[in-house]
């Protein structure tokens, strides 16, 4: 079962931006869509780059390494769909933002 772990507060991310967060020792890319928050897992599947320091544009973020794009709420690749990275729950209690893992 998924235990709710806070990884920020609500105002610390505007939309738009990502970041890295840890949650129970998993390093995770949290998103911040138009006021709603997404995560999945932060490393790239190309070769291995930090997602929560890429580019997001609407809800699809881009590799910092080599351009690899992410659909957020999905964690589904652009460059293959067969290819997708792990999506965690996002839950707001509060001022708190949660990832379920």
């Amino acid at each position: 079962m998924a235990t709710l772990v806070k990884v920020a507060e609500v105002g610390e991310l505007s939309p738009g931006e990502c970041t890295m967060v840890e949650a129970n020792g998993r390093e995770i890319a949290l998103f911040n869509v138009d006021g709603t928050y997404f995560a999945i897992d932060n490393t790239c599947l190309h070769r291995g780059g930090p997602l929560g320091e890429g580019y997001l544009e609407d809800e699809t973020v881009t590799c910092p390494w080599h351009g690899w794009q992410y659909n957020v709420k999905t964690g589904e690749s652009l460059m293959n769909s067969n290819i997708k990275v792990a999506t965690y729950p996002v839950t707001v209690e509060g001022s708190e933002v949660k990832v379920a893992v």
